[in-house]
């Protein structure tokens, strides 16, 4: 699915989804990977949502955002709290949902200006 909004300029923005991708101000990823306005992590080096462990949220608790929205893949899956209690400890909540009601919430939030991050995974 494409995404349009109005472009926002230096910043990161979900311009498209699909099964197998997300693309980030039009360039394609193919692997899951964490993305806030100002950054990507391509490399964040974890494959799969039920492989994700407390240090997967480390890097992401660094840029202090208001909300964490995490995209479970194609499914709406939860995390157990445990895994992500440094950012419960951080007062930072963490929304689970779909990859593709993150990506659209990601941009909603993104273009209020908000400090958001998003952790999509594709699998």
């Amino acid at each position: 699915m494409k995404l349009h909004l109005t472009t926002a300029e230096k910043q990161n923005l979900i311009t498209g989804y699909g099964d197998d991708f997300i693309e980030i101000n039009r360039q394609r990823f193919h692997h899951n990977l964490i993305v806030t306005p100002e950054h990507i992590n391509a490399d964040w080096g974890c494959d799969a949502f039920a492989s994700l462990t407390p240090a997967h949220f480390a890097e992401i608790s660094l840029t202090k955002p208001e909300v964490v929205l995490l995209g479970s893949g194609s499914t709406h899956r939860f995390l157990h709290p445990r895994i992500y209690s440094g950012l419960t400890e951080l007062g930072i909540p963490l929304e689970c949902m779909n990859t593709a009601a993150a990506c659209r919430t990601y941009n909603i939030l993104m273009s209020e200006g908000r400090n958001v991050a998003a952790i999509l995974c594709l699998s």
